[in-house]
């Protein structure tokens, strides 16, 4: 059997922990970090993000070996294209690490369908129990050799019937994957394959079935930071590769810092090292927890001052521009970010529901290892963007008007719906984060034809609290052609102005109008008001929110008599189109 290779990226946006992986024939299940080679991964330096996460070390996952990465066969539950048996993989196969059809010679398939719950557990689909519990007095014979057959009309699950020559009567698949179909068999067993086989918890669910390869097995969970001073100086990366020689205070001694900076030749000074390491040792005195509104604080404070290009070293550099002309009453600041770096880790992930915004209340997430480990996997990706800051007291003084509450009520009754359907912590909504979030798609959807990226490869950062409201629009590619400066160059006035005016201008109107601009819930859950895929949707990879809470007439209005003209960018639109 070939071995099984996915990129690093993979492994937490696509193949994760617990998630699976298809493979050829066959098809995989990530391993939890306590079985991964830890010796081999190399550590990525960003303390911040490691503290707000609760670990002491972030690493990339290890690369370059065998196994490195271990993989578990999931499902166990086979078919064989020949003969059409279906079963576990020890009943077809005489090898349990080959699947290998022992009456054919054929390879394996794994059965198409699997269960899971909200809780994240996942489980076989029962397909002796779908056969034979309805009809335990047809049973005539104890040989239960079960096929599955296609009768090759379609691809639906109506043309899989299950049959066995214990005499019971043939079913298909039909109506598997409705909600409530595995009711009659009891709850879900708590099963979590990933960390173990033996490994399992008390669960109240009722698992529903889904097909292997759906996008809603497995939604990761990701943080992530950007580097900003001091973290992002060459100073401070070079004593983060030599912190485990200076983490206890009483190593730093005249020899060891005379040492270093012979070993940094020439570039710091005994005094420079001896400075970074006191702030570092400092940082970590205190016990109180780096939350996300922290993170992205310290991310907004840092991009609103700008760094110069100093240092070759540097993971930063972020450089003053003059705000387009006509925008000045809402954009306070401009900066076009020519370097920065960004780690992002996975702490978790879920089943069947969206991962949560790494912004709203803490939800549970499914273990990546089977005891607390010091470290969680990550990875790091260089590039450039544009940032913009808005006027907080202008967007405030918008917020309390009577549209805007309108709009915030709207959503808000539907947020709340969901949080209950799915038992989460109610969180308010935050009129204007929407609307910078449904601006944000508006400029990413501008850059892709204006920068030469293509939509996916943008990615939103939002900046929105109680004080202050900003966006970073900035490259996501793991390679070198993150960082080519199209989009940084798009944060000169003219270019912005231009991409500005006409991003707007163009979807002030969307093709599904009226339906469009006069809907009240639309996207998954409802979590939207004037947004569809004709307009304001993203892709799934730029959008750090799951396209949810996005309107397009916060920014526009609604052609109604309340709603007309009472857009953030309403009066814009009027003057371009007079």
């Amino acid at each position: 059997m070939t071995e099984a290779k996915v990129r690093r990226s993979q492994l937490l946006s696509t193949y994760g922990v617990g998630g699976l992986f298809p493979s050829e024939s066959t098809s995989f299940m990530i391993a939890g970090l306590h079985e991964w080679k830890v010796e081999k991964a190399e550590t990525i330096e960003e303390p911040r993000l490691a503290r707000a996460l609760g670990v002491s070390e972030l690493k990339a996952p290890p690369a370059g070996g065998r196994r490195d990465v271990p993989v578990i066969r999931y499902p166990y539950t086979q078919v064989c294209p020949k003969c059409r048996r279906i079963g576990p993989l020890s009943k077809l196969s005489k090898d349990s690490i080959k699947a290998r059809c022992k009456e054919d010679g054929v390879d394996l398939n794994p059965f198409r369908l699997i269960a899971a719950c909200r809780n994240g557990h996942v489980s076989e689909f029962p397909v002796f129990e779908w056969l034979h519990n309805d009809q335990k007095e047809k049973i005539r014979s104890e040989d239960h050799v079960m096929k599955l057959n296609a009768l090759g009309r379609t691809s639906s699950l109506a043309d899989l019937t299950l049959t066995c020559g214990c005499g019971v009567d043939d079913r298909n698949l039909e109506g598997a994957i409705t909600a409530g179909s595995l009711a009659a068999y009891g709850r879900c067993r708590g099963l979590r394959p990933w960390l173990g086989l033996d490994t399992h918890e008390d669960c109240d669910q009722i698992p529903r079935v889904v097909q292997r390869g759906a996008s809603n097995v497995w939604f990761p969970a990701v943080r992530s930071s950007i580097s900003i001073p001091p973290y992002s100086e060459a100073l401070a990366k070079f004593v983060s590769r030599e912190w485990d020689v200076v983490k206890d205070p009483a190593a730093v001694i005249p020899p060891v810092l005379n040492g270093l900076a012979a070993k940094s030749k020439g570039r710091f000074t005994v005094e420079q090292i001896k400075g970074e390491i006191d702030r570092r040792h400092g940082e970590f005195d205190g016990d109180d927890p780096v939350t996300e509104e922290i993170l992205r604080a310290d991310e907004f404070k840092a991009l609103v001052e700008g760094r110069e290009e100093g240092d070759l070293g540097s993971d930063f550099v972020c450089l003053h521009r003059e705000v387009p002309a006509g925008f000045e009453s809402l954009i306070s600041a401009v900066r076009k970010v020519t370097r920065l770096r960004e780690v992002r880790a996975l702490q978790g992930f879920t089943r069947l529901d969206g991962a949560p915004d790494p912004s709203g209340p803490v939800q549970k997430l499914c273990a990546l290892s089977r005891d607390r480990e010091f470290w969680l996997p990550a990875i790091e990706v260089i590039g450039e963007g544009v940032f913009m800051a808005f006027d907080r007291p202008a967007l405030d003084s918008w917020a309390f008007g009577e549209f805007a509450t309108e709009r915030r009520r709207l959503l808000q009754k539907t947020s709340d719906r969901v949080s209950a359907d799915y038992n989460r912590d109610k969180s308010e909504v935050d009129i204007v984060k929407v609307a910078i979030h449904t601006l944000s798609h508006i400029i990413i959807d501008q850059l892709s034809l204006d920068a030469g990226y293509p939509a996916a490869a943008l990615r939103e950062r939002l900046f929105v609290d109680e004080r202050i409201a900003g966006l970073l629009i900035y490259t996501a590619s793991s390679d070198s052609a993150g960082s080519l400066g199209g989009v940084a160059s798009m944060a000169e006035p003219e270019r912005l102005g231009a991409a500005l005016s006409e991003g707007l201008q163009r979807m002030s109107w969307c093709s599904s109008d009226p339906v469009c601009i006069e809907s009240v819930s639309s996207g998954s859950g409802g979590l939207n008001l004037a947004a569809c895929h004709a307009c304001v949707l993203a892709p799934e990879t730029s959008c750090e929110m799951n396209n949810s809470f996005l309107d397009r007439a916060l920014l526009f209005g609604t052609h109604d008599e309340g709603g007309e003209g009472m857009g953030l960018f309403s009066e814009f639109i009027e003057r371009a189109q007079s």
